[in-house]
């Protein structure tokens, strides 16, 4: 028996509301063009938040390991991938509810050590109707043994081989306002001096879910709101505040290729998606 077979089957039910007031948040956080009550896609990543006392936070401002995630001994944690299939659309003010099932968790070696995956299996419910139903990765990782070199970001990405492509400058107070929806305290979103000293980034890390929600936008000025009926992302490398963040995409009958992408060409994150 391995060491997280217990963990395996774990299952976490949390409640909420779609509040309109969530729903105009969230649109001018990611400075979209949507109005109406059909919620964007991507919201639901905003909605049945842990709400652990502040006190009870680890020293990367998650909530400490070992209630419903595993104590994974590993001090770094990111977002690794999800595969999401929207339903139906979230309606501004209905009721939601969110059940959480550890279905994996797998350890393996890469090129900066020992790695943990682990695979939970969300679906989320409006009014008692399935609404979205997504499988998410979490990678669990040791802190680096020295700084991560600094990659030059300078412009060399041609977006002319995109026929969809937005490009943004990621600030702090996109950061803030991104947490402050998802009540998420990790560090590496606000405290500068963490995120390069302790886990070794160059500068504040946009957040992945942010980066696939405006990516998720882009397709809405594309096609139209609530299109995709499917969104499959994989997070590569990170994104930092002040440096360009090129949104690009490209389709093919029903299938939307998305990613985003670095200044220098650099893939931050890379999705597909149908239409």
């Amino acid at each position: 028996m391995g060491q997280w077979d217990a963990w395996i089957g774990r299952t976490q039910q949390q409640s909420d509301v779609l509040t309109p007031a969530l729903v105009r948040r969230f649109r001018a956080t990611i400075d979209s063009g949507e109005t109406g009550e059909v919620a964007p896609q991507g919201i639901h990543w905003c909605l049945c938040l842990p709400e652990t006392a502040t006190d009870e936070l680890g020293p990367d401002g998650h909530p400490k390991r070992g209630d419903f995630m595993p104590p994974v001994p590993l001090p770094r944690r990111m977002w690794a991938s999800s595969n999401v299939r929207f339903h139906v659309p979230l309606i501004s003010g209905t009721a939601i509810s969110r059940s959480s099932t550890i279905s994996d968790i797998a350890e393996k070696q890469g090129a900066s050590g020992l790695l943990v995956f682990v695979t939970i299996d969300h679906e989320t419910w409006a009014e008692g109707v399935l609404a979205i139903s997504e499988r998410q990765s979490v990678v669990y990782r040791d802190s680096p043994t020295a700084a991560a070199p600094t990659t030059p970001n300078e412009g060399a990405v041609d977006l002319s081989v995109w026929p969809i492509y937005r490009s943004i400058i990621p600030s702090a107070p996109l950061l803030f306002r991104y947490s402050a929806l998802t009540f998420n305290s990790h560090r590496i979103h606000y405290d500068q001096p963490y995120a390069t000293s302790v886990e070794g980034y160059s500068g504040l890390v946009v957040h992945g879910p942010l980066i696939a929600s405006m990516l998720l936008d882009l397709a809405a000025r594309e096609f139209g709101q609530n299109a995709l009926t499917q969104f499959s992302m994989r997070a590569v490398s990170p994104a930092f505040t002040g440096e360009p963040l090129h949104l690009v995409g490209s389709v093919d009958g029903r299938v939307v290729s998305l990613a985003a992408l670095a200044n220098n060409g650099r893939t931050i994150l890379s999705a597909e998606a149908e239409v």
